[in-house]
């Protein structure tokens, strides 16, 4: 028999605060008022994500060839619903689909690897790059070190090749060392073997200097946000207080420690290739970087500086000052070549929907079906979302108004 929870008991009491913070948490997350051009950013490149994570399975491959049923499976992993051969074929300058004894199989495009190997490249020069970012990384934590499995978690946010333990740690003894005090296997840690001072400067530190000014936050909001600017101008009042130095004696809940939080995750964000990270992510790393318990609820009393969504039902936080619109302002090298991966995904899915377009305009002809009002309208209007849907003409493909237009439809629409 279920034994029954008594009002004032240690159970009820606990019980009722774990759901009152859960309550808590679900209505502050959704009280920001949604951006339309930062959701906008945060849509754009889904599909990429998707199309990376398949061309990355794809490379790990024998060969660098995998069966469509194989690719199947693993579109749960994914999040994605449909059949793997419908979504591979949208793409066709991305994927190359074939026929093998009666089974599908998948390989990358010529101009696919080349751009794998322009990637590739770009690691082995970004090396001192992913060296300083991993040192300032460890210089915020409490003890100059981090679990691994932890980093792991943000390795593709801050643009970390999936084997910079062995690419990048052994090549800088001077700044790493790998470490395990309990002799765990999940224990293992990247340490900080000397502190440099001169990597111990923030982006907002960098941005004061260049500009001969003291250090402090901006803010990005319309200006009939009255109460956020009052708000605003009175958190960024007092002295900014810079991630690299200690927290110690600073008081639980006071303004020194909440300004030294948001200049922390501030520059965490800054750390990212898309100045964005999940805030569940970030909540791993609630001990190491002396985050409250609430952080969510921190970055909400702040929305000149972050933008809290929960796009796809995951909850991201988003750097407003990053972001000119819906455009990231100052982009790192991966992201440029992530641009191109993007431009590809578009010119396959314009040959894709121009195709099938065609193929449904034959078989419509076939059984004597008149479309003249419709090839008419088309001709007098130029209707962009009718060439968008079914493929234009194929000299569009390498006109730029074309080209970016296309970019929209792909990455707007967001999901799937």
């Amino acid at each position: 028999m279920m034994s029954r929870i008594c009002p004032g008991s240690s159970k009820f009491n606990k019980l009722f605060e774990q759901i009152s913070l859960r309550y808590s948490r679900n209505f502050s997350l959704w009280s920001m008022k949604k951006d339309p051009e930062l959701e906008s950013a945060l849509s754009r490149n889904r599909r990429w994500i998707v199309n990376n994570q398949i061309k990355n399975i794809i490379i790990r491959c024998p060969d660098q060839v995998a069966s469509v049923r194989w690719l199947q499976k693993k579109f749960k992993t994914l999040q994605l619903q449909g059949k793997a051969l419908n979504w591979l074929k949208k793409y066709p300058c991305c994927y190359q689909v074939y026929l093998e004894n009666d089974e599908y199989y998948c390989r990358l495009t010529k101009r696919m690897m080349f751009l794998v190997e322009e990637e590739e490249a770009l690691k082995e020069m970004q090396e001192p790059v992913f060296a300083d970012r991993l040192a300032k990384l460890l210089m915020m934590s409490r003890n100059h070190r981090l679990n691994v499995q932890k980093i792991n978690e943000l390795k593709r946010n801050l643009g970390f090749p999936d084997d910079y333990i062995l690419r990048i740690v052994p090549k800088y003894p001077d700044m790493f060392r790998i470490v395990n005090y309990t002799g765990r296997r999940s224990s293992m840690e990247v340490e900080l073997a000397s502190w440099n001072p001169n990597l111990a400067f923030s982006a907002i530190e960098k941005i004061a200097q260049r500009e001969g000014r003291a250090p402090c936050f901006s803010c990005k909001l319309p200006s009939s946000w009255v109460k956020s600017w009052e708000r605003f101008e009175d958190f960024n009042s007092t002295p900014y207080i810079s991630p690299y130095t200690s927290s110690n004696g600073l008081v639980e809940g006071s303004q020194e420690l909440d300004k030294r939080t948001v200049g922390l995750v501030h520059e965490l964000l800054s750390l990212t290739l898309w100045r964005r990270a999940s805030i569940f992510k970030l909540d791993h790393f609630r001990s190491e970087f002396c985050l409250p318990d609430k952080l969510n609820v921190l970055l909400l009393k702040h929305p000149g500086i972050f933008y809290v969504s929960n796009r796809y039902q995951i909850y991201t936080v988003l750097l407003r000052e990053a972001y000119n619109g819906s455009e990231l302002i100052d982009k790192d090298p991966f992201v440029l070549v992530k641009e191109k991966f993007g431009e590809l995904m578009q010119e396959g899915l314009h040959e894709y929907n121009r195709r099938h377009y065609l193929l449904n305009l034959e078989k419509r002809r076939k059984k004597g079906e008149v479309l003249l009002r419709t090839d008419k309208k088309m001709n007098q209007t130029g209707d962009s979302s009718e060439q968008d849907n079914q493929g234009g003409d194929l000299g569009g493909i390498l006109d730029p108004e074309e080209r970016r237009r296309f970019y929209n439809v792909l990455f707007e629409r967001g999901g799937s």
